[in-house]
């Protein structure tokens, strides 16, 4: 890659509810721009309090007052400056906070987690900010699945905690929405609601807070042909461009729209691998997810060359 023209890591912000799909869009991004450029901060490390005082406290993680936010805001602006941090480590699997871990900055650096968007101060220190905002049934099958695998919980304890933070996600999570660029919904095709995986379609809101890629050569204006491009209102009624990919885009197409993508970032054209793989896929790529992870890997790399800034 050529030299770069700004003066600071370039940090992407990527916040969401629980398993809206942070960690695996963190990972085909850090495959796109190179493993050994980019490190990874999950904002879960921060909370103030391990799993049994939560209980005890009858406070949700998501809750502000759960998290160390001040100091949240001082590691983003030591890293923008180059700066290495001694990051707090919490243990998901045990529920324990652990040892911290040293992490130096890298040119890229990806933050993701619940609670990244909070303050203003955090807020300044992103070079590209990320919302996902999956449709909620599949985030729940993507929870249970998740934390009765990997976390220890059983699907009632899962089932009883969602239930117990809703206020806390009304509150502090989805406000988060309205300061991203780029907003993010996977959701199952209409004929088959039980999809978790590789036919998942995909909203993207475009917000014009970053000068989007030129798509216009692999658009045909035809809304079934896989990938679709329309301007349209957000939620707060302001304009945006909505780009939507179907989980069952043709080979053919996907594998151009990827080849466009790749052709407006040849700095990482040595890197093309295997994006939009997705745990429990086994060989299965999802196109929309590999698609996503391009577009996004794109506004990185055009910010680490001036292209835009914050």
């Amino acid at each position: 890659m050529p030299e770069r023209r700004v003066d600071h890591p370039i940090i992407l912000g990527i916040v969401g509810d629980s398993a809206a799909g942070k960690t695996t869009l963190t990972s085909g991004i850090a495959s796109i721009l190179g493993r050994h450029r980019v490190a990874t901060i999950c904002t879960d490390d921060y909370h103030r309090f391990d799993r049994r005082e939560r209980a005890l406290r009858k406070i949700t993680a998501l809750d502000p007052e759960c998290n160390y936010i001040d100091i949240m805001e001082q590691h983003l602006r030591l890293l923008r400056e180059g700066q290495p941090i001694l990051k707090p480590v919490y243990d998901h699997e045990t529920g324990t906070l652990v040892r911290p871990e040293y992490v130096e900055p890298r040119p890229y650096i990806i933050v993701e987690g619940l609670l990244g968007y909070h303050s203003r101060a955090m807020r300044q220190c992103y070079d590209v900010k990320i919302y996902l905002e999956p449709e909620e049934e599949l985030r729940i099958r993507w929870k249970i699945q998740r934390d009765t695998t990997k976390r220890g919980y059983t699907r009632e304890h899962v089932l009883e905690q969602i239930r117990g933070r809703e206020a806390d996600v009304e509150a502090y999570i989805r406000p988060q929405r309205t300061f991203a660029d780029i907003v993010i919904s996977f959701y199952p095709p209409e004929n088959d609601p039980e999809e978790t995986g590789a036919h998942l379609n995909v909203r993207h809101v475009l917000r014009p807070t970053l000068p989007h890629p030129d798509l216009s050569p692999i658009l045909d204006g035809n809304p079934k042909s896989g990938i679709h491009l329309e301007l349209a209102r957000d939620i707060d009624g302001k304009p945006v461009d909505v780009l939507e990919i179907s989980g069952d885009i043709p080979e053919a197409r996907a594998r151009r729209v990827e080849d466009l993508l790749w052709s407006l970032i040849p700095e990482a054209s040595y890197l093309r691998g295997n994006v939009g793989t997705y745990e429990g896929g086994g060989r299965n790529i999802s196109h929309p997810l590999a698609l996503t992870q391009l577009l996004i890997a794109y506004h990185m790399i055009k910010a680490a060359q001036g292209v835009h800034a914050i």
